[in-house]
């Protein structure tokens, strides 16, 4: 299998180149003294919060849907391996009236139409309560869910435009998720623990990290953070709310020839979590794991080199990755025994990234500025676990290289420095093709930090960050940072300026310059010395609203065709009559388009075992062992016949007995467009 880890960028630059919960007052009612939340006022001490958590299915259309990631035309959604949650918790201090939202959403990207409306929705149910300062939204990274909910040109041009349908799923989803943590606020405590995860990661650009100083690199053992930070939430009557924890690796065990909507390793972990612990994802109250993202940008989870994860296949490989961040995240959750002491607290801004003036200490002692967003030539070979076209390291002092040569004496301009601009989105008109004003947020939670960023930060980037925000917060007691990533917007990569130097897919997919960490930092330490001081912070320059602005060519469902011997629903090929453990169940039917009916928060399948005179569902489309795959039927003479393949794996646990697949769909009539359910059933089957 060959696979592409040029993220998202790289095919789509070929193309455009060729109920309700305990109140608190709001921040702007609360006559509360909130300073020095850490060591002094009311906050000192404190280990009382409350804490809530909630998830919903945020999975979109299964079938004929770009998928974001990998940015590869031709791959589409074909079906559901793992349906896709947004995991969200309400952290609160009663000592000083604040609440933070926390998300961790199954997501290749948070994308800032995505984070407007989440915040919008919100304001709408519960006023000034939540706002952009404390709504923090991150995604886990996952290649492998439907692509089109971006409100900028350049994310959706390889899904061939905007796809309102899963944008609304998304958006849904994320408030949905955040409206049952909300509701289900309690009194409660929260553990942090931490421990080193070692053999779930390598470094893809290992001599780009190289290019870091090398005092710098003697302060660390290894070149990707091993760190798991975790924490775990309970109630103070002993009920086990959830758990979060952020560990740095891209979520591509799965390939770019994956057409299977799924969370990849990080969904996968938290799927273990969240069964181990009897999480109901139709209830409005359950267990909540959430695995998130940190500074990934240059961790892959392909420990073996290329794109080799260690397992046979790519659902394997996701078994291995995904099992080793969940055993380490179950003992560290077990053992949590060390309380956060404080208060939450947060402040937030928006700054024009593509015109920051930098001062002298933050950038080698002279003044700098960032620039108009660009990206390089290397963003076209793609990163080591998965080449692209051409090779890394394309550089405007390679004279050598005639086309590097060419590049940077038409295109680049001296603010890129060593980058051979391909394409600059910031210039594109009427909107850029890519966001230029950016949200920045540093929260505290008790003595742990969060610094969200709207980037894929490369390890020691992550690095520099988290101490320049340490070394402002430890005077009211911070003692752990933690990034973000991928947070409320999303702009690219984020490297150091030795990084950029070489000129990787990393540096090169660094939009806004050499100096674009060193703004970052300048920016993220404002914001961290007034939450240090009880200061305010503005709110910076107002980002696009792009909603009606949008384009697209994809097609809807015209409507659904089947032969006329059968009916929606009819098994084309049945289950065999028996099977043993370890076994796949294989059943076909005649089905119809998914996105006539997303399903969300339900099911296209159950597996169902025969207890009696009745039926008791053991497995649904969420399910590990589950396989829901759609394919276009091409029957003559309308072409719009479909056919639903249900795999089952058959677990080494199954309760022997009587089984049965049951398939659910909707399905659209040419003839007044309406839209009507059908269900199908397999023959019965034992397992032995």
């Amino acid at each position: 299998m060959q696979r592409s880890s040029r993220c998202l960028l790289l095919g789509a630059l070929v193309l455009a180149l060729g109920s309700c919960s305990p109140e608190f007052p709001s921040d702007e009612d609360s006559n509360l003294d909130t300073q020095q939340a850490g060591l002094t006022g009311p906050c000192a001490g404190n280990t009382s919060f409350q804490v809530g958590s909630g998830i919903y299915d945020i999975t979109g259309p299964a079938a004929e849907l770009g998928m974001m990631g990998y940015a590869m035309i031709d791959q589409k959604t074909a079906g559901i391996h793992q349906r896709l949650r947004a995991r969200a918790f309400v952290l609160a201090s009663p000592c000083n009236g604040k609440r933070l939202v926390f998300v961790s959403a199954d997501l290749g990207q948070i994308f800032q139409g995505v984070k407007q409306q989440v915040v919008e929705r919100l304001q709408a149910r519960y006023g000034a309560m939540y706002s952009d300062a404390n709504v923090m939204l991150s995604a886990t990274h996952t290649h492998s869910g439907p692509g089109g909910f971006s409100h900028y040109a350049l994310y959706n041009l390889t899904i061939l435009g905007y796809d309102k349908q899963n944008f609304e799923a998304v958006v849904d989803g994320i408030v949905q998720a955040v409206v049952r943590a909300h509701t289900n606020l309690a009194p409660g405590s929260i553990r942090v623990t931490s421990g080193d995860l070692l053999n779930a990661s390598i470094n893809r650009s290992p001599e780009q990290y190289l290019y870091n100083p090398a005092p710098e690199r003697s302060q660390y053992g290894y070149d990707t953070d091993k760190k798991m930070t975790l924490l775990r939430l309970q109630g103070s009557d002993g009920t086990e709310v959830g758990t979060i924890n952020w560990f740095a690796v891209h979520a591509t065990s799965m390939g770019n020839d994956n057409l299977l909507i799924s969370g990849d390793n990080k969904g996968y972990a938290s799927y273990l979590f969240e069964k181990a612990k009897g999480t109901n994802y139709l209830a409005g109250k359950t267990f909540v794991a959430a695995f998130a993202q940190s500074n990934e940008g240059d961790v892959t989870p392909n420990i073996f080199g290329g794109t080799n994860g260690g397992g046979a296949n790519d659902f394997e490989s996701v078994e291995l990755s995904g099992g080793k961040q969940y055993t380490l995240a179950k003992s560290l959750y077990d053992g949590a025994s060390t309380l956060l002491t404080g208060a939450v607290d947060y402040r937030h801004t928006h700054v024009k990234m593509d015109a920051v003036q930098v001062a002298p200490q933050y950038a080698g002692g002279t003044a700098r500025t960032t620039c108009t967003a660009a990206i390089g030539i290397s963003m076209l070979a793609g990163a080591e676990d998965g080449p692209g076209f051409g090779s890394e390291g394309n550089t405007c002092a390679q004279v050598e290289n005639l086309w590097n040569a060419f590049t940077c004496a038409v295109t680049t301009t001296p603010c890129q420095s060593e980058k051979p601009v391909v394409l600059e989105m910031g210039s594109m008109t009427p909107y850029p093709w890519t966001p230029e004003v950016l949200p920045l947020q540093v929260a505290t939670v008790g003595n742990l930090a969060l610094v969200a960023v709207p980037f894929e930060m490369t390890t020691m980037a992550g690095r520099r960050l988290r101490q320049a925000v340490l070394n402002q917060l430890a005077p009211i007691g911070v003692n752990q940072v933690v990034i973000a990533g991928l947070s409320n917007a999303y702009a690219g990569y984020l490297v150091t300026r030795e990084e950029y130097t070489k000129q990787d897919y990393e540096g090169a997919s660094t939009h806004f310059g050499p100096w674009t960490l060193a703004a970052v930092q300048q920016e993220s330490e404002k914001l961290a010395a007034a939450l240090r001081d009880d200061a305010s912070v503005p709110a910076g320059p107002t980002p696009r609203d792009l909603r009606n602005e949008q384009t697209t060519l994809q097609t809807g469902v015209v409507f659904d065709d089947k032969l006329l011997t059968v009916s929606f629903g009819s098994v084309a090929t049945n289950a065999s009559a028996s099977y043993t453990r370890g076994q796949t169940v294989s059943v076909k039917f005649w089905g119809a388009h998914p996105k006539n009916n997303l399903r969300r928060q339900g099911s296209f399948l159950e597996v169902q075992r025969k207890s009696g005179t009745s039926w008791v569902t053991v497995a649904y489309d969420w399910d590990w062992e589950t396989k829901y795959k759609w394919q276009r039927n091409n029957c003559v003479p309308t072409f719009a016949c479909s056919h639903v393949t249900i795999e089952w794996k058959i677990p080494s646990t199954a309760t022997p007995g009587t089984y049965r697949i049951r398939h659910d769909g909707d399905w659209k009539s040419g003839w007044d467009g309406a839209i009507r359910p059908y269900t199908g059933y397999s023959r019965e089957f034992t397992v032995n």
